[in-house]
């Protein structure tokens, strides 16, 4: 396995209090009875899977849709690509997007290397464009995974990397978000950025799915 990982423990992250309770083995509370709930709900028929997810990721990430619309935009135009892979911030803020955070750094997957996205020490996320990060992300047990041991993380997720796939984990802080640009589908060409953007959600922008 190949996995690099640019940590920087000095650097300063969010103040803020935890959004998340969990005990000290790392279990959420709240998401033990999310579901629970969400279990009964689907067994009797009243939910499905798919639509309990749809749903999650609404709240969750109600700024997705802009993190789509950057990715499709660089799909179908290699020259704002190469801006966005050089300066992310400024690619972004040129289709006018407005970003929050000090910095964002663009990361490309390809055939041979896949990105992952964490924040050791916190909950740094791109939330200026992603909008809240789901409670996973958050949590002690990815913190700490994501770095430990990122392939079974992904495996979790159901993303099998192949071993010759260069693995790199970024670690955000609070001057420096990141952000996973897919790998785009084979027919983009013959694609609009509209018919491309459902094709990109949170989990990839993440890096935790391809």
């Amino acid at each position: 396995m190949s996995a690099s990982h640019d940590h920087d423990h000095d650097h300063r992250h969010d103040d803020h209090e935890a959004l998340v309770v969990e005990d000290d083995a790392g279990n959420l509370e709240g998401q033990i009875v999310i579901d629970a709930l969400q279990s009964v709900l689907i067994a009797r028929g009243l939910l499905t899977a798919p639509e309990v997810t749809r749903e999650i990721q609404k709240l969750e990430s109600p700024g997705i849709h802009l993190g789509a619309r950057i990715v499709a935009k660089a799909w179908t135009d290699p020259d704002y690509k190469a801006r966005l892979l050089e300066n992310g911030k400024s690619a972004i803020e040129e289709i006018g997007i407005p970003v929050g955070e000090a910095q964002i750094v663009v990361v490309e997957n390809t055939p041979t290397v896949h990105n992952l996205i964490t924040c050791t020490l916190c909950s740094c996320y791109p939330r200026s464009i992603l909008g809240q990060p789901p409670s996973w992300y958050i949590s002690k047990a990815y913190r700490a995974r994501t770095v430990r041991e990122p392939r079974k993380v992904l495996a979790e997720f159901g993303t099998a990397l192949a071993e010759d796939v260069d693995l790199i984990v970024h670690d955000s802080n609070a001057d420096m978000r990141y952000l996973v640009l897919p790998e785009p589908p084979q027919d983009t060409g013959d694609r609009t950025p509209a018919d491309l953007e459902p094709l990109v959600t949170r989990d990839r922008l993440i890096g935790v799915t391809r």
